[in-house]
């Protein structure tokens, strides 16, 4: 199965260009490993999905994606055999898009973005048996 799930921010604006008849863009996100540093790797998306995300995203966009890992080579122009490594878009979620509020314009509250409110009195003990 070729399966990756990622979530990061973007390194740069997407910039989209044609290939033939298909649009393409291809970007990096900034992936925080879990103990120290971070990963960049490219991503690649084609037509409708380039289009989408040259439009709602730009450096920093926090992004989901699902996507599958395609190895290519080309020979360089000194006669090298060069392989490469891209991620292929199959869906994206954009992460920190916020709805607005229609009364103020400004943007909402995001509840998964605060702590629960726990009521006075819960009882933390919760036995599994």
């Amino acid at each position: 199965m070729n399966l990756t799930i990622s979530k990061g921010n973007m390194t740069d604006d997407p910039k989209i260009e044609v290939v033939g008849e298909h649009k393409k863009v291809s970007f990096s996100l900034a992936l925080n490993r879990m103990k120290d540093g971070a990963d960049f790797p490219r991503f690649t998306a084609w037509d409708k999905k380039a289009e989408i995300i040259s439009q709602y995203s730009h450096k920093g966009s926090q992004l989901l994606i699902t996507g599958h890992i395609r190895t290519d080579k080309y020979t360089n122009k000194d006669g090298k055999t060069v392989y490469t490594q891209d991620i292929i878009v199959d869906s994206v979620e954009f992460c920190d898009k916020k709805a607005k509020d229609e009364t103020t314009g400004q943007p909402k509250e995001n509840p998964s973005d605060q702590w629960m409110n726990i009521p006075d009195g819960f009882d933390s003990e919760i036995p599994f048996n």
